[in-house]
């Protein structure tokens, strides 16, 4: 009976041990409440969970629908103004915010993000919350430093310590690109995303949000400094979203074909909604630029900081699901299947269709020696003649090797030349293609086809087995300028010899032009 008392009387303390911890952490939740925190033992009551459930498009996983993630953050403002990363919410299509590890959830609602700096401002519902405040002081290497949050969707309040081991470094990664970060071995784990990291007397220095690991090394952990956070949350706090163009997406590069955004997901009313991006979908290259080639967000991130969140921009997405190609213009026209002469062309001369290797990964613009006209080659065609002219025409001749593209008629290469028909007497678009200087009499001719794009119209030439049985495939083309100001007629001819080339035949013919009068 001594026993069975004994056990009893150390059940009944243990009890009586969390009803009051349990009535202190309410009780000191509500001291604290519309307060600014001063303490590390009070940062709990201003840290949250943040839960938010919707459909993404995983590239592993595929279609996942309704499912819940959790990530962290903090409260900046009593009225119930947080901060997180733009990776736990952008997209969702309902957040659930626990706050000081209570075990009632609020409502919350996205006031603005930015994919770049990953970040996000939410406002959850109620008021009177205790609130974080930004640390003042100087950044140094090896203060202490500790990170706060709920991992691995753990509804138990998290504290970890350390220093910080750099206090600026640089923020690129495959879902942001961030001037200004802090390094520092304080342990975070997934789940931690945008929970502030804060110095012995609560103060943020930082919003976790990576960690990384090379070979041999130990794990290093990355916060997104006071000052780079501030500024941005400033103008989210304004209703504005900052270098976003509506998705949650993360930089996939395979090394060999395929270089882009993957997209996990897409905000509702957003410029990418609206051009009709969708989850799954992979942006190959928006304003020409092929992204993701580092396999990080940097050039996407770059352009939208050159452009800003409303310019007009070109942009190409693969649809993974219907392996189609579409293209369009953010803030313009939205995505439509776009017209692969390499597609078309390797279907005709019965070659299975294959995407490339991705050996060409970059293109650069060239032009004529007088600036009259241009196109965009792959780097690597880098022997280029642009003084071959006479007058009112202009000429320009680009290839890895001229002499194999031009005399011995064996490698890849593109020739442009366009006459000005005022002053020179040049004949129908037909006529031309049966110009013995078009025409190419040493190849199979397949068949003959209309050609359009915004300016021009006409029709090209497809020819097979160039200089015998499996030689180069040609593409003649002959097209007029649509200008009242201009009668230019242009000629183009390409040699393909790889599949490589065919996505360089696609680029040149969707990026040539005539950018002057041809005088």
């Amino acid at each position: 009976m001594f026993y069975i008392r004994k056990a009893l009387k150390s059940l009944f303390l243990v009890f009586i041990s969390i009803f009051l911890s349990t009535c202190s952490s309410s009780d000191r939740a509500e001291q604290l409440a519309g307060k600014a925190i001063d303490s590390l033992d009070d940062v709990k009551y201003a840290s949250i969970q943040i839960e938010a459930r919707g459909t993404f498009e995983d590239p592993i996983d595929g279609l996942l629908s309704n499912v819940a993630g959790r990530g962290s953050g903090f409260i900046i403002d009593p009225s119930g103004i947080a901060v997180t990363n733009n990776h736990v919410v952008s997209g969702a299509a309902t957040l659930e915010v626990w706050v000081g590890g209570e075990e009632t959830p609020y409502n919350a609602t996205i006031l603005g993000v930015s994919e770049c700096s990953d970040l996000a401002l939410i406002d959850i519902d109620g008021e009177n919350f205790p609130y974080l405040e930004w640390y003042d002081g100087e950044i140094q290497v090896g203060i202490e430093v500790y990170a706060v949050g709920y991992p691995l969707g753990d509804p138990e309040y998290t504290l970890t310590s350390g220093i910080v081991a750099k206090a600026k470094t640089g923020g690129e990664t495959p879902w942001s690109s961030i001037d200004d970060v802090l390094q520092h071995d304080a342990t975070i784990n997934p789940g931690n995303s945008g929970g502030p990291l804060v110095t012995s007397e609560g103060k943020v220095v930082g919003v976790n949000f990576a960690s990384s690991q090379q070979p041999g090394t130990q794990t290093q952990f990355y916060a997104i400094k006071v000052d780079e956070a501030s500024k941005i949350i400033d103008r989210l706090g304004a209703g504005e979203n900052v270098t976003s163009m509506g998705i949650n997406g993360v930089a996939v590069n395979d090394g060999e074909s395929i270089f882009g955004i993957w997209v996990y997901s897409v905000a509702a009313g957003s410029p990418a909604d609206v051009v009709g991006i969708q989850p799954g979908d992979i942006i190959v290259t928006l304003e020409g630029l092929v992204l993701s080639t580092d396999g990080t967000m940097s050039d996407y991130c770059d352009i939208l900081r050159t452009h800003g969140e409303e310019a007009v921009m070109s942009i190409q997405v693969l649809r993974f699901e219907t392996q189609e190609v579409l293209e369009g213009r953010v803030n313009g026209t939205p995505l439509e299947v776009s017209y692969s002469f390499g597609r078309e062309l390797a279907a005709t001369v019965e070659e299975e269709e294959q995407i490339p290797s991705g050996a060409y990964k970059k293109f650069m613009a060239i032009t004529d020696s007088q600036s009259e006209i241009q196109m965009e080659v792959p780097t690597q065609w880098s022997d280029i003649n642009p003084d071959i002219t006479w007058d009112y025409t202009a000429s320009l001749w680009a290839a890895p090797d001229l002499v194999d593209f031009t005399i011995f008629e064996e490698g890849p290469g593109v020739s442009f030349i366009a006459h000005n028909r005022e002053y020179l007497a040049v004949g129908t678009i037909e006529e031309e293609l049966d110009d013995p200087f078009v025409r190419q009499d040493q190849c199979v001719f397949e068949g003959r086809y209309p050609f359009e794009k915004p300016n021009f119209i006409g029709m090209f030439d497809l020819y097979t087995n160039c200089n015998g049985a499996d030689g180069p495939v040609r593409l003649a083309l002959v097209a007029e300028l649509q200008d009242p100001e201009q009668d230019v007629i242009i000629r183009i001819i390409v040699q393909v010899v790889t599949e490589d080339d065919l996505y360089a035949l696609d680029h040149i013919l969707e990026t040539f032009e005539v950018i002057s009068p041809i005088l």
